[in-house]
């Protein structure tokens, strides 16, 4: 009667932040001013850069100084009676405000702030002070500090063993003496070659995220326990598959 042991899945790991936050580019424009780089923990709130604010604040007085002219104009059609000039310059009149009010909300999203409690795990712009950027343009992504997300690499050999909701454990070099449990929440039908075999993306996430040793982007290896079998079937499983394609290969 054979012992039965635990088969796991070794796989490579990676820990990620769940649920991070790109701040883009709200217009084209220049970076002026570079408050934070990757690594750095931010508050809710926090200003990460700051865009050149010179052109929009011209722009403004520009506009004002034309709406301040419209209003004395309407003023005059009024006094003279004129209503077809007080219709015109009245729609100027708006067309001009909605252009301020434009320019009011850009001069705010001049300044890039966090969107939540997080860490910068993107964007070094310290080097980038007075470049042209352009609207869309990535300038930092921030993850929260709450939550994980592991991808798991998975053999093609061992992926129809894998299961969500499953349980492992994940060991990082950075902290080899402590074992994160995982639960596995997808399988995603996603592979990639590397080395010669194919992986498929597993995520999952941690059990406990407390430990302020984790950071995004480490990698490690983990076990994903999948059932209880005979040692001897552990131990020789992947040779017997291996010599099972093998043969039906050369069979003719």
């Amino acid at each position: 009667m054979f012992c039965k042991g635990r088969l796991s899945s070794y796989r490579k790991n990676r820990s990620r932040r769940n649920h991070s936050a790109h701040r883009q580019c709200p217009f084209n424009g220049y970076i002026t001013e570079a408050r934070v780089r990757p690594g750095d923990i931010v508050k809710q709130g926090e200003l990460l850069c700051l865009l050149d604010d010179r052109d929009l604040k011209l722009e403004r007085l520009r506009c004002f100084t034309q709406e301040e002219q419209l209003v004395r104009q309407y003023h005059e059609a009024m006094a003279k009676h004129d209503r077809p000039q007080i219709r015109i310059t009245k729609a100027k009149i708006d067309q001009a405000e909605a252009q301020i009010a434009l320019i009011d909300e850009q001069l705010l999203r001049t300044k890039v702030i966090a969107p939540f409690h997080g860490v910068i795990i993107k964007g070094d712009l310290s080097q980038s002070l007075g470049a042209p950027v352009e609207r869309g343009q990535v300038l930092f992504e921030v993850a929260p500090l709450e939550s994980y997300r592991v991808i798991v690499e998975v053999d093609e050999r061992d992926i129809a063993d894998v299961a969500v909701g499953q349980g492992g454990e994940l060991v990082l070099p950075s902290v080899p003496g402590d074992a994160f449990p995982i639960v596995i929440d997808k399988i995603t039908p996603v592979s990639t070659a590397k080395e010669g075999r194919n992986y498929f993306r597993v995520e999952a996430h941690l059990r406990d995220n407390s430990s302020v040793r984790l950071r995004p982007g480490m990698e490690g290896v983990g076990k994903i326990t999948v059932d209880r079998r005979k040692l001897i079937w552990i131990w020789t499983h992947e040779l017997i598959d291996w010599l099972r394609l093998k043969l039906w290969a050369w069979w003719p």
